[in-house]
């Protein structure tokens, strides 16, 4: 409940704060996890069947499989506007992304950069409420280095869903990364660069233009679940 009130009370800000027109300002920023091995676990396959079936007895086409299994993975980073956005910015394997390295790495040397090119100093930063994001030492750069910024005190905890790299973004491109089986990680880096390259500003642009619709829909929601209100 707590989590639900907080995200009512920042959407509504948000609404406030930002009209359409400051909405086309804003980078939205995310970070996600791409595996070679597509998103399925066997473990945790769903099916519809008499509650007497045993798993075994079931057809594998029938199966809906679900988590990824352990595999070799990229993790990637990225920020878009509709003003336009920065390249794919891949992190080295094994490297944990905690405060210093998303400052150092990814905020610093990427896409603080990237976004200034784009933008002039004209442009308000989102970022969700991950842990490295809300760090002190982050916020302060932030505080800083951004013309405006969206920080831990107003960004709706726990929302992907009001994220358009998060609703949109990602999905796009793992549909096209995972077309056909992947054979290692040079190839999934490949796939992602390439599917970032054929990445259309009007999908962006459409995804920016639902934000306001989510946040409406999350107000009505009083701050719960608002996927079936959309």
């Amino acid at each position: 409940m707590t989590n639900c009130a907080s995200r009512l009370t920042s959407a509504k800000k948000l609404l406030r704060r930002f009209l359409a027109s400051a909405v086309d300002l804003i980078f939205f920023t995310d970070e996600k996890i791409f595996t070679v091995v597509p998103p399925v676990n066997l473990q945790n396959d769903r099916v519809y069947v008499p509650a007497t079936t045993r798993k075994r007895d079931v057809a594998a086409d029938r199966l809906l499989r679900t988590r990824p299994t352990f595999s070799k993975s990229l993790m990637v980073s990225v920020a878009v506007s509709k003003l336009g956005c920065s390249g794919l910015v891949f992190v080295d394997p094994g490297t944990k992304v905690n405060g210093s390295c998303y400052r150092d790495e990814l905020l610093s040397k990427h896409l603080l950069p990237a976004i200034r090119r784009i933008a002039g100093d004209t442009f308000v930063f989102q970022q969700d409420s991950a842990l490295a994001h809300c760090a002190r030492d982050t916020v302060a750069l932030l505080a800083c280095a951004t013309p405006q910024f969206i920080g831990p005190d107003l960004w709706p905890p726990n929302s992907p869903y009001l994220n358009p790299v998060d609703y949109k973004v990602w999905g796009v491109m793992q549909e096209r990364v995972y077309q056909t089986p992947i054979h290692d990680v040079d190839d999934l880096k490949r796939r992602l660069i390439a599917s970032w390259s054929g990445m259309q500003q009007s999908v962006i642009g459409k995804a920016i233009d639902q934000r306001g619709v989510r946040l409406r829909a999350c107000v009505k929601a009083n701050g719960r679940h608002f996927e079936h209100l959309l």
